[in-house]
C-alpha cells in the first residue's frame, strides 16, 4: 500500500458513519449478548482459542452479527474471506475457493469465509458452496436475519453452529451511546457534547434494540446542533425526537409510568372499552414497550377477567401471539389490536378465581381422602375394592350419572360458581341442576347415617340415582306451574333437589324452604349463598316438623310442593290440615313421593336360574310382609289407599299420576351387606332381619352369598314408582 492509498483509506475510515466507526474491535468492547459471550461460554471459548467450525449468528438488525465476524478476523490467524450475499454470485464463491484453496497449500492456514446477508443466496448458490464447507476448504460464518431453519439450506444449517443474537436492551443501547460520546479517537469524545438523560432513554427505548439505529441517531442530532457560547453541544429531548423522527412518550420501563399505564391498559379492557384499551395499548408500543409483556398480560387477563364467559378468549390471544412472533413488527400491530379488541368487547367473568378457593381449602381444611370408587382399580381393586362402585359416565344418559366426586366432609362445598356471561350463562343452569341431582343423591344415601334415626333398609331401596330424581325434579316443577313472581314454600328441601330449580324459574325473594335440621339449612346455604341476584333464598329450619311449631313471617303461598313429604307421618292427612294454614285460598300443593310397596323388590336383582321356584316364592312372600307392615309409615300405603284417605279427609285431588321409572342402577358391595346388617344403635331392623321371620339362617346366608356373587358390582335396570298429586282444600275452592 503506497501512502496515496493509505491516506485515501484513513480518510475513508474518517467519513464511515458512527455506526461503522464505533464497532467493537475486540470482544472486550462488545456490548450484550451475554448468553452466547460472556466468559466462559462457548462462542467466547472458541474465538479466544482461534478454534472455530462452521457458524451461523441470527438475529435482528444491529444486534452485532456482522461486528462478532470482524472481531473474529482480528482475532483469528485464518485467513478471513468476506463476501456479501446480496452483491456475490456463484463466480465470488468459486474466487474465495480458490483462494483458500491457495492459502491451505502454500501457507497452510485455514480460510474463514464471511457471507453477509447469507439468506439471500438462492438454492444453487448455497449448493455450491456446500461441498467445500463439508470437506473444511473453509469455514463458513454467515449472518442472517431470517430463521436459518427455513431460509438457509439444510444440509449446511446442519454443517454449521447456530448462535441467535437478541435485540439489545435499554440499558445496553445506553452503554454503547455512551461509548461513542467518550471515544475521542472514532466517536464525538473530541467534543463537547452533553446529552440530557431523558434525550438518551428516548434514543435508546425508540432504537427497538438495534444499536446501528440508535448510533445513527446521536450522529444526527450532534452534526446538526449547533454549539452555544462556550463550544458545549446540547443534545435535548427534543433534538432527540428530531432526529430520530419519533416523539417522546412519558414511559419508564421500570418505573411508575410503566406499571401506571399496563394497569390503565388492563383496567379499560376489563371495563369492556376498547378505544382506551387500544389508546394504553399504543402508548406502551410507541414508547418501546416489548409486544411479548403486553401479549402476557393480555394471556393472563384471558383467564382471570373473560374467563369462563368466553373460553374461546384464551384461544385468540394465543394465535394472536404466535401470529406476531411469526411476522414480527410492524405487521405484527395487527395480531396486538386484534387480541386487545377481542377481549375488550368479550363477555366478562372471573369465576377462574374458583380455584384459589379451592387451594384454600386444601392448605386449611382438614379433607377426606379419596372415594374408594374414584381410587386407581389397576394396582389393588380386588384387595381393598379400590375403583369398586364408580359409575362410567358415558354409559349413561346425556353422559352424567350422579355419584360422589368430592371427599365427604366436602360434599356440598361450592367452588365454580358460572356467571350469567357469554358462554357461561348457557352453562350455568346444567351446572346447577347436575350440581344439585348429584348432592341429593349423596344426602339419599346417607341421610340414615346422619339423622341417626331413620335407617330403614326401605331408604335404600327406593332407588336415588341421579336420572331418577332429576326427572322427579322436572316432574314436580312441570306440575308447579310457576311464574316468576308466584309466591312458593318448599317442605323437606334439605335433600338440596327442588330449590334450586324453584330459584331458576321464581325470583329468590318469593321462594322459602322448610328443612329439618341445622346442618341442612347450613347445606342449603353454602349451595345458594352466591345467587345472580345477590339476594339468598329464605330457609326456615323446624326440627320437629311441626308446622305449627314456627311462623314464617304470617306468609300464605300459591304453591307448597315436595318431594317425600308424606312418608315421614304415619297419620298423612292429620299433617296436611296443619299445612291448611300456609295456603292462600287459590293455592294448592303439589307433591312427589316414592311409593315402595309398589318398587324394586330384591328378589327380582336375582335371575330365575338362581333360585329354586319354590325358594323364590317363599322369598317373594316374605317381601310382600315386609311392605304390610302396618308400623312402617314409609311402606304401609298404596296410592290406592292413600287416595281414600284423603278423599275422606275432603282434600279435592285435581291432579294424580303413578309413574313408573327404569334407571340404571350400580348395586355396590356396600349396599348388600347394609341390607343384611343392622348398624349399630338403630331401632330398626334390616332387610336380612325382617327376612328372619320367613327364612332360616341357613336360606338367609345362601341368599346373602347369591347377592354377593350375582348382583353385587353390577348395573341393574332398578325400577322406581312414584306417585305425583296436586291437591287443594275441597271446601275453599267449592266456594
Amino acid at each position: 500500500m503506497n501512502l496515496f492509498e493509505h491516506t485515501n483509506e484513513q480518510q475513508i475510515r474518517k467519513e464511515a458513519p458512527l455506526a461503522d466507526r464505533m464497532r467493537p474491535r475486540t470482544i472486550d468492547e462488545f456490548v450484550g449478548q451475554g448468553h452466547i459471550l460472556a466468559p466462559g461460554r462457548l462462542l467466547r471459548r472458541a474465538i479466544q482459542a482461534d478454534q472455530l467450525s462452521s457458524l451461523i449468528f441470527y438475529g435482528p438488525p444491529g444486534t452485532g452479527k456482522t461486528t462478532l465476524a470482524r472481531i473474529i478476523a482480528n482475532t483469528t490467524k485464518a485467513e478471513f474471506l468476506s463476501i456479501n450475499a446480496v452483491l456475490s454470485g456463484i463466480a465470488d464463491i468459486r474466487k474465495c475457493i480458490e483462494t483458500a484453496k491457495i492459502v491451505r497449500s502454500e501457507q497452510q492456514r485455514r480460510a474463514v469465509l464471511f457471507v453477509d446477508e447469507v439468506h439471500r443466496f438462492n438454492k444453487a448458490q448455497q449448493d455450491a458452496l456446500l461441498p467445500h464447507v463439508e470437506n473444511g476448504t473453509v469455514i463458513l460464518i454467515g449472518a442472517t436475519t431470517e430463521n436459518p431453519y427455513f431460509e438457509v439450506n439444510k444440509a449446511l444449517v446442519s454443517r454449521s453452529r447456530i448462535f441467535q443474537l437478541q435485540s439489545l436492551n435499554t440499558d445496553e443501547v445506553e452503554e454503547i451511546i455512551e461509548q461513542a460520546l467518550s471515544d475521542s479517537e472514532r466517536g464525538f469524545g473530541s467534543k463537547k457534547v452533553v446529552i440530557e438523560v431523558n434525550a438518551r432513554h428516548h434514543l435508546a427505548h425508540v432504537s427497538g434494540g438495534d444499536a446501528r439505529a440508535a448510533l445513527n441517531a446521536l450522529e444526527l442530532a450532534v452534526l446538526t446542533s449547533e454549539a452555544d457560547s462556550e463550544g458545549v453541544l446540547n443534545i435535548t429531548l427534543e433534538v432527540a425526537e428530531e432526529s430520530i423522527q419519533q416523539r417522546a412518550v412519558l414511559y419508564d420501563k421500570d418505573g411508575d409510568a410503566h406499571f401506571d399505564t399496563i394497569s390503565a391498559f388492563i383496567k379499560s379492557m376489563r371495563g369492556s372499552d376498547p378505544d382506551a384499551a387500544l389508546f394504553w395499548m399504543a402508548k406502551m408500543i410507541e414508547a418501546g414497550e416489548d409486544p411479548r409483556f403486553i401479549f402476557r398480560r393480555m394471556l393472563i387477563f384471558a383467564g382471570e377477567d373473560v374467563g369462563m364467559a368466553d373460553p374461546y378468549a384464551l384461544g385468540v390471544v394465543t394465535s394472536a401471539s404466535q401470529a406476531f412472533d411469526y411476522v414480527g413488527l410492524p405487521e405484527g400491530r395487527y395480531h396486538l389490536a386484534q387480541a386487545c379488541l377481542y377481549l375488550s368487547t368479550a363477555p366478562k367473568s372471573n369465576s377462574a378465581f374458583a380455584f384459589f378457593d379451592a387451594i384454600s381449602v386444601v392448605r386449611k381444611e382438614q379433607a377426606d381422602e379419596v372415594p374408594d370408587s374414584l381410587k386407581d382399580a389397576n394396582r389393588d381393586g380386588k384387595a381393598f375394592g379400590h375403583g369398586e362402585g364408580y359409575l362410567y359416565p358415558h354409559a349413561y344418559r346425556d353422559h352424567w350419572v350422579a355419584q360422589q366426586y368430592l371427599p365427604d366432609v366436602l360434599q356440598g362445598r361450592i367452588f365454580y360458581q358460572p356467571s350469567d356471561q357469554g358462554y357461561e350463562a348457557s352453562i350455568q343452569e346444567n351446572v346447577a341442576r347436575h350440581r344439585e341431582a348429584q348432592l341429593a343423591a349423596f344426602l339419599s344415601e346417607t341421610s340414615a347415617e346422619q339423622s341417626g334415626n331413620s335407617n330403614y333398609w326401605e331408604a335404600r331401596t327406593v332407588g336415588n340415582s341421579g336420572e331418577l330424581l332429576s326427572e322427579i325434579r322436572d316432574h314436580l316443577t312441570e306440575w308447579s306451574k310457576l311464574s316468576r313472581n308466584t309466591l312458593a314454600l318448599v317442605i323437606n328441601a334439605g335433600d338440596c333437589l327442588l330449590l334450586g330449580n324453584f330459584l331458576r324459574h321464581i325470583a329468590e325473594e318469593t321462594v322459602y324452604a322448610l328443612v329439618d335440621s341445622k346442618q341442612e339449612k347450613q347445606t342449603l346455604s353454602g349451595l345458594f349463598a352466591k345467587s345472580s341476584s345477590g339476594i339468598k333464598p329464605n330457609i326456615v329450619q323446624n326440627s320437629s316438623a311441626n308446622p305449627e311449631a314456627f311462623e314464617i313471617d304470617n306468609l300464605r303461598f300459591e304453591r307448597i310442593v315436595g318431594r317425600n313429604v308424606l312418608q315421614k307421618h304415619a297419620e298423612k292427612t292429620v299433617f296436611l290440615e296443619k299445612l291448611k294454614q300456609w295456603i292462600l285460598p287459590k293455592g294448592f300443593f303439589v307433591f312427589g313421593e316414592t311409593v315402595p310397596a309398589l318398587g324394586q323388590r330384591l328378589s327380582g336383582l336375582i335371575s330365575d336360574e338362581l333360585l329354586q321356584p319354590d325358594f323364590r316364592k317363599l322369598l317373594e312372600d316374605a317381601e310382600e310382609g315386609i311392605y304390610n307392615d302396618a308400623e312402617n309409615p314409609r311402606s304401609n300405603w298404596t296410592p290406592a289407599t292413600l287416595r281414600t284417605e284423603l278423599e275422606s279427609a275432603n282434600w279435592n285431588i285435581t291432579r294424580w299420576q303413578i309413574k313408573e321409572f327404569r334407571t340404571p342402577t350400580l348395586i355396590r358391595s356396600a349396599q348388600i351387606e347394609q341390607w343384611f346388617e343392622t348398624p349399630e344403635n338403630s331401632p330398626h331392623s334390616s332387610y336380612g332381619q325382617r327376612l328372619s321371620a320367613n327364612l332360616s339362617s341357613e336360606e338367609l346366608i345362601y341368599l346373602r352369598n347369591i347377592f354377593r356373587n350375582e348382583v353385587a358390582g353390577k348395573v341393574v335396570e332398578w325400577r322406581s314408582v312414584s306417585l305425583f298429586m296436586e291437591l287443594c282444600n275441597k271446601t275453599v275452592h267449592e266456594a
